[in-house]
């Protein structure tokens, strides 16, 4: 049999100290260095610690600490970071680095003092907000103030863009611009999370953005009651990142696209009807001929027969829920440059058995509006090309 590899140990050279022990020997004249980062300390940190980030201090600790020979305490969250930023310290030639056992939390523990750093308010408000989301080194403060400088599209208020907008609201996207003409019936509530009682009858732009105004005041929600049409889509998509469908009609779909196709936006695409439903990104404005359109999947609209909306159905309340939430996902995920967007992809999910099954999408090299090299065609009669009245 393959023998195990031994265990790896921990270096024993750093001496290790308690909170309590840390605050004597500080009394006494050690430099005590809390290492984490800026939105960490937001909540409180030890009372005498310097604020050093640990990257920061690994990368110039002479510019930070000249005298090798200084008694030297480092804090962290939880004790794994500060022991081995103290072993990088030691390497780098300090002989007198210990670090605190159990951290910041249990210095606030064992009730030794905290202070907060004196921070300007939207400062403070920032990193206390997505301080779950600055804890992660794929987004950090960095990717945070990204997503806060990003502008998204959500055509429809309604089923899709309900949990879309108020996840993107959440995760701080800047500048949120919500595109419907309808207004808030009773029959939405079941689904339409966005919406309450109080706003039936009020326009669904205008009960949206008091909704999402209230979770994140740091959000801009632009709230536009309009149809779209081939007369204002473009304007409609002026300076956006990224637009998100949640309509639920064909003809808007195909007008999305060809729009987000000639101007080049990525376009999060999801539909919903009774217990199922669907989610992609179109990103064919971008990467022609390597990511597929809308009309690369749906060359041609379905009879309206076989394609009722969810009026006509119906729709299970919980499924546009699952769905918008995918594109929120996507659409993140396209604004950060993170991991792999569902480009070429199209996601379905069946709510009645529980199960997600991935279909692979390829461009059609002879699409009328995203083939390499094709001019675009112009917009054209989409509701004649459905075969709606829409």
């Amino acid at each position: 049999p393959r023998r195990k590899p031994p265990p790896i140990i921990r270096s024993m050279s750093i001496p290790q100290t308690t909170p309590q022990q840390a605050r004597e020997r500080q009394r006494q004249g050690a430099l005590l260095i809390d290492i984490r980062e800026p939105h960490e300390r937001a909540s409180g940190q030890a009372e005498g610690a310097l604020a050093i980030a640990r990257a920061e201090l690994e990368a110039d600790p002479g510019r930070h600490l000249p005298d090798t020979d200084a008694e030297v305490l480092l804090i962290c969250q939880a004790g794994k970071r500060s022991l081995a930023a103290a072993e990088a310290l030691h390497a780098a030639g300090y002989r007198n680095v210990a670090s605190v056992e159990g951290g910041t939390t249990r210095w606030a523990a064992d009730g030794l003092p905290l202070v907060r750093p004196q921070l300007e308010p939207d400062e403070a408000d920032f990193l206390e907000r997505y301080s779950r989301h600055l804890r992660l080194p794929e987004v950090g403060a960095e990717g945070q103030r990204r997503l806060e400088d990003s502008r998204v599209l959500v055509v429809g208020a309604g089923g899709l863009g309900s949990p879309a907008a108020f996840y993107l609201a959440a995760a701080g996207v800047g500048h949120l611009r919500l595109v419907d003409d309808d207004v808030v019936d009773r029959s939405n509530l079941q689904r339409q999370i966005l919406h309450v009682e109080d706003t039936i009858g009020v326009p669904k732009v205008e009960s949206a953005r008091q909704r999402l105004s209230a979770l994140n005041p740091r959000v801009e929600i632009e709230a536009v009651r309009e149809r779209v049409s081939s007369a204002n889509v473009e304007a409609l998509l002026e300076g956006v990142d990224v637009v998100l469908d949640g309509s639920d009609n064909f003809p808007l779909r195909y007008l999305l696209n060809d729009a987000c196709v000639k101007l080049g936006k990525p376009l999060v695409y999801g539909a919903v009807q009774r217990f199922v439903g669907q989610a992609g990104v179109f990103d064919a404005g971008r990467a022609r001929g390597q990511c597929p359109c809308y009309r690369c999947l749906f060359p041609e609209p379905p009879p309206p027969e076989f394609a009722p909306n969810c009026a006509e159905a119906g729709v299970f309340g919980v499924l546009p829920g699952i769905v918008g939430l995918l594109q929120a996902t996507e659409a993140i995920k396209l604004l950060l440059g993170l991991g792999e967007p569902l480009a070429g992809r199209l996601l379905q999910f069946d709510a009645l058995a529980m199960r997600f099954r991935e279909v692979k999408l390829a461009p059609d090299p002879d699409c009328p509006v995203c083939a390499p090299g094709r001019p675009f065609p112009g917009y054209i009669d989409y509701a004649r090309f459905c075969g709606t009245g829409i």
